[in-house]
Formats: C-alpha cells, sequence, structure tokens
C-alpha cells in the first residue's frame, strides 16, 4: 500500500498545542498548515490548500463548530477534526451528528491524534476516487473501457465510429442491460453534435397519454393541469442528439406523429399554432427487432424505414464470454473502492462460474452480482457470493466444476444443449491451461499443439482468466 500523503489544517489559538501538532504530523509524513486563528484557517481552505482540518472548539471571535460550518459551506467533502476538552465530549458528538468527521478529548495520545489523521484521509481519499472513477465511467470512459476487450466489441467500436461522424439517423438493438444507451452516448460524443445536448426519454416509462406533451411540448391551456407553456424534449436537444429508449413501446398515433415531425422537420408544440424548426439528430433503440415489429403490424413500416439510416447491433454477453472476466474484475475495483474494501480477485470455480453462465441481464445484471458479491466476500469472490442460482439461472453444475471426466454431476433441470456448453467449457479451459504449463506459458507454441492460430489462444487465456 503507498504511503499516505496529505495536508492538515491545524487551526488552535494556544501556539504550543498547534507547534506539538505541527511536530507530529510532520514526522509521520504529512504536510502540516498552521493556522492561528479561525478567520485565518477559512483563508487556507478557500485557497484550497488542505486535505483534513484539525480545529480547536473554543477559539476567539469564531469557535470551532462555526468554523466548521463555514468549512462546509466551501467543501462538504473536506473532513474536519474536532479538538476538545474532556468537558466538551458531549457537544463533540453532537457536532460529529451535524458533520464532523471525528473529535480528539485532551489531554490526546499522539498514536491516537495519528490513527484519526490518517483513516480521515484515508477516507477522503477514497472518496475522491470514487468520484473520478464513477465520473469517468459515466462521461468519460471508452467503448472499450466499457464494453471489454473482445473482437465483437472492436467491430462496434468501429461501427460507432464510422456512423458518429455523420448526422445518420441510427436504430440500436439490444437485448435489455446490454447497453444501448451507452452505445447512443458515444456516437453523440464522436459526432459533430457533441457540443450540444444528449437528451435520453424512455419511451417504455412514459404514459401515451403524456408521451406527446413530452416530446413535442405544450402551450399553456392545451390540456387539464398545462399551466404554463413548456418546451418538449426535441426542443431541448437543439443542436445535439435526441435518443429514444426501447421505441417499439410507442403507440401508433404518437408514431404517426413523430414521422411527420421527422419528415418535415418542424414540429408544433400541443396545443400550438406556431411552427418551430427541428434541428435534431434521433437515435433510437429497441431490445425487439423493429424489422420484425413491423412484420407484424406492431411498427410503423414508414417510421422504421425514416429512422434505419444505420443499424448497430450490440451482441449479448454470452456470444462475447471473453469481455466477462474483464468487466467483472472492472466491476470488483469499482466497487472496492465505493465500500473501501480490497477484495483481491476470484476463485477459479468463480470465474468457471462466470463463463458459463448466460447472463439474461446482460453487462446490468453481472454489475449487480459483482457489486454483492464484493459486498460479502473477504480477500477472494467465490462461486458461492456469486449466487448465480438465484438469480436468473442455475449455476455450473457441481460435476463440471470438478472435473471434466465426471460422468454424473448435478445436471438436472438443464436441457442436453446447456449442459455440454458447459462441459466444453471446462474442458476447453483445463486443456489450455495444461498445455500452457507443458510450454511454460509460450502461448506460441501451446497453440501449435492445440492446432489453433495464436489470436484465437490468446483471445481464449484473456476471456477464461487463464494466468500460468
Amino acid at each position: 500500500m503507498s504511503k499516505v500523503q496529505g495536508r492538515v489544517l491545524i487551526a488552535d489559538d494556544e501556539p504550543e498545542i498547534a507547534q506539538s501538532l505541527g511536530c507530529l504530523v510532520h514526522r509521520n509524513g504529512l504536510t502540516p498548515l498552521l493556522a492561528r486563528d479561525a478567520k485565518e484557517a477559512l483563508q487556507l481552505v478557500r485557497a484550497g490548500d488542505p486535505d483534513v482540518l484539525l480545529v480547536d472548539i473554543k477559539m476567539p471571535d469564531m469557535d470551532g463548530l462555526e468554523l466548521m460550518r463555514r468549512v462546509r459551506e466551501l467543501n462538504p467533502d473536506l473532513p474536519v477534526i474536532l479538538i476538545t476538552g474532556f468537558a466538551e465530549v458531549r457537544g463533540a458528538v453532537e457536532a460529529i451528528r451535524a458533520g464532523a468527521h471525528d473529535y480528539l478529548a485532551k489531554p490526546f495520545d499522539h498514536h491516537d491524534v495519528v490513527r484519526v489523521v490518517l483513516r480521515a484521509l484515508n477516507e477522503r481519499r477514497l472518496k475522491l476516487e470514487l468520484r473520478t472513477l464513477v465520473g469517468h465511467v459515466r462521461q468519460g470512459a471508452s467503448l472499450r473501457e466499457t464494453f471489454g476487450p473482445s473482437e465483437a466489441v472492436g467491430k462496434l467500436i468501429s461501427a460507432v465510429e464510422q456512423v458518429g461522424k455523420s448526422n445518420f439517423s441510427v436504430v440500436i438493438v439490444g437485448e435489455t442491460g446490454s447497453g444501448k444507451e451507452v452505445v447512443a452516448h458515444a456516437i453523440h460524443q464522436v459526432s459533430p453534435r457533441s457540443r450540444g445536448p444528449f437528451i435520453p426519454v424512455d419511451c417504455g416509462a412514459i404514459p401515451e397519454t403524456l408521451l406527446e406533451s413530452e416530446l413535442f411540448g405544450h402551450e399553456r391551456g392545451a390540456f387539464t393541469g398545462a399551466d404554463q407553456q413548456k418546451a418538449g424534449k426535441l426542443e431541448a436537444a437543439r443542436a445535439g442528439t435526441l435518443f429514444l429508449d426501447e421505441i417499439s413501446n410507442m403507440a401508433p398515433g404518437s408514431q404517426a406523429k413523430l414521422l411527420r415531425v421527422l419528415q418535415e422537420r418542424i414540429l408544433y408544440r400541443v396545443g400550438g399554432a406556431k411552427p418551430i424548426d427541428l434541428d435534431v439528430r434521433v437515435l433510437v433503440a429497441s431490445s425487439r427487432p423493429l424489422e420484425a415489429l413491423c412484420d407484424g403490424g406492431l411498427f410503423r413500416r414508414d417510421l422504421y424505414f425514416r429512422l434505419n439510416e444505420y443499424t448497430i447491433s450490440i451482441p449479448p454477453l454470452r456470444q462475447r464470454r471473453e469481455d466477462v472476466s474483464y468487466l467483472a474484475k472492472r466491476f470488483m475495483d469499482i466497487t472496492n473502492i465505493e465500500l473501501s474494501k480490497s477484495v483481491q480477485g476470484f476463485s477459479r470455480t468463480a470465474i468457471e462460474t462466470l463463463l458459463a453462465y448466460d447472463w439474461p441481464g446482460n453487462v446490468r445484471q453481472l454489475r449487480s452480482v459483482i457489486r454483492r458479491a464484493v459486498l460479502m466476500a473477504g480477500d477472494l469472490i467465490t462461486e458461492q457470493h456469486l449466487d448465480l442460482g438465484k438469480n436468473g439461472g442455475p449455476p455450473v453444475a457441481d460435476g463440471l466444476a470438478a472435473d471434466s471426466s465426471t460422468p454424473g454431476g448435478n445436471w438436472d433441470g438443464l436441457p442436453l444443449r446447456e449442459v455440454l456448453r458447459r462441459h466444453t467449457v471446462h474442458i476447453e479451459r483445463k486443456l489450455i491451461t495444461q498445455t500452457l504449463r507443458r510450454t511454460g506459458g509460450n502461448k506460441s507454441k501451446a497453440a501449435r499443439l492445440l492446432q489453433v492460430d495464436y489470436k484465437t489462444l490468446h483471445s481464449k487465456v484473456k476471456g477464461y482468466g487463464i494466468q500460468i
């Protein structure tokens, strides 16, 4: 573990105590900043210098509680540790409820001071790392980071880059939880409209009676409850991108009106007569193939043709198993930071379980499973922590997890095709592992012995999480 670093602001009107604390902080590898009173401490906070505050609760002009309140207004994430007299401990406890990180009662033990300060610094560091990482995941992460290293993801990225630079309408097809909105946002980010807004609308979450008002806006008095004018999502997305998720849930009447707006590039608010020019790119997504819905009379074919200038299909997670191990590790790292834990990895049987499972909920389900597993696990995530038998399907059959040559096993209730697939995964992983051990980890030699090309073997080694 890397040594904790940080700047500790000590605010105390007694110079001897401040100097003593400053020397103690310095001896432990931290940088002390001394303030003679609360006013000087506030100036240092405004300058953005400290990482943690040690504040005497009794100071002239402004006490430690008032200083803490003002500091929280400036920087709510900055931890404040109160220094109190023994008789003031009850008040310090109340202050903690109001936002103080901790308190130290005089006369304090030097070891306690160091312990409390280091803990505050560690918690602050973890919070900042989590915020940075989550923000990166939500906004700045590349599709490669978000989806995984597989060849299928490479093709997806190429498609996004190709169509993103155009102004084409795009239909994104993928199962629930596969990341359709992530792909839509990536298209927006590489497009000439990237500086404009990205406005998502879930067509399945808005009642039919409200969808038109939500999309087109309405004028005051257009219907009961319309007490003021409101711009719709199409207007809000001007010079940017409108993303219509699960468009297959849109009612036929709304489909017809959307088609007319897209064809004429002009919209009218509900109850309005003023034409509004439309300057927006439209991306849509569906978990069901729209062409098949057209064949069944459930979606307007003319609207489909208008929207389908380009189609992107997101392969389900079960068709790109080499991404499973990568994503599981990534979700583990993110959750470790969130929960201040240090889970190190996955057991062999846990990896086999992850790779054998079909993931009907795709990446969204995998993320939920790993988050729960990190919460429950100690140093290592096991198949028991994954608990996939209670999350949409059976775990790997016991016989397969034990030995590839075992003819029996707990296969009751599984279709033959599923049993064979799981058996194949286990045998393939075991054979590759054994061959790599024979060759001392030389993948080129192992590929020749197994009579497969190097790229295929490399992909399977990564996908199965094999380490030699």
